[in-house]
């Protein structure tokens, strides 16, 4: 039983096993690689390392009120579920199009061959992209202040990480896309973003035949 477990471990290991349960609350995933800033590379996460020795007792601590703790040795993240789908985060419309976009720079980072499963970018060419995919207008720019909360939201939950030591800065970053993103957005989820696009892209060329008439000149 996880409870005979957790009893027989050192004071220390309970204060750190507390401390991880609390933390995996609040930001859902770990990721077995982080960067160091500093070193400029990534490393192993001793926090992963610990949950790892005692997934076991951790599962069943947290089983018990409802949440379904899971890991992923391939990719290397380990994430915590409410099996009830309560405590749900609800975020704005631009950092889940944040979200969408990464995951696309993701899977094409992954396709060429990036190591550790860790895809590097920067805020400009997530955004570039976004334009290029038309979730965004082409005269609408977007404020600092919601960039950098879409790129705060997603840090905090371990899905990016910036890879400068300094605060974010409102000009962009360099920017880690981590694997914890394959949990949050499906290849069946990028099959249907795309597809809505697409759908978008026919249904504002069908409300707009000037721009449709332009772009077949064009071809």
């Amino acid at each position: 039983m996880w409870y005979e477990e957790y009893e027989s471990l050192k004071s220390y290991d309970k204060g750190e096993l507390r401390r991880l349960a609390n933390y995996l609350l609040s930001h859902t995933y770990l990721v077995r690689d982080v960067y160091n800033p500093n070193k400029q590379y990534s490393e192993p996460n001793n926090d992963y390392r610990m949950v790892s020795r005692h997934f076991d007792c951790l599962q069943g601590y947290f089983e018990i009120s409802g949440w379904k703790l899971e890991k992923d040795d391939n990719y290397g993240v380990i994430s915590l579920i409410n099996q009830f789908d309560h405590n749900r985060l609800r975020i704005d419309r631009l950092t889940t199009l944040f979200l969408y976009t990464c995951r696309l720079i993701y899977e094409e980072g992954r396709e060429q061959g990036d190591n550790l499963r860790i895809v590097r970018t920067d805020t400009a060419t997530i955004i570039e992209k976004m334009r290029f995919l038309g979730l965004l207008e082409k005269n609408n720019k977007v404020s600092q202040k919601a960039r950098l909360d879409a790129q705060r939201t997603l840090a905090h939950y371990n899905v990016i990480q910036k890879i400068e030591s300094s605060a974010w800065n409102p000009e962009g970053n360099g920017v880690l896309i981590l694997p914890s993103i394959l949990s949050i957005v499906s290849n069946q989820g990028i099959n249907d973003m795309m597809l809505e696009l697409e759908e978008l892209r026919v249904e504002e060329l069908s409300n707009n035949p000037a721009e449709k008439e332009s772009k077949e000149e064009g071809e």
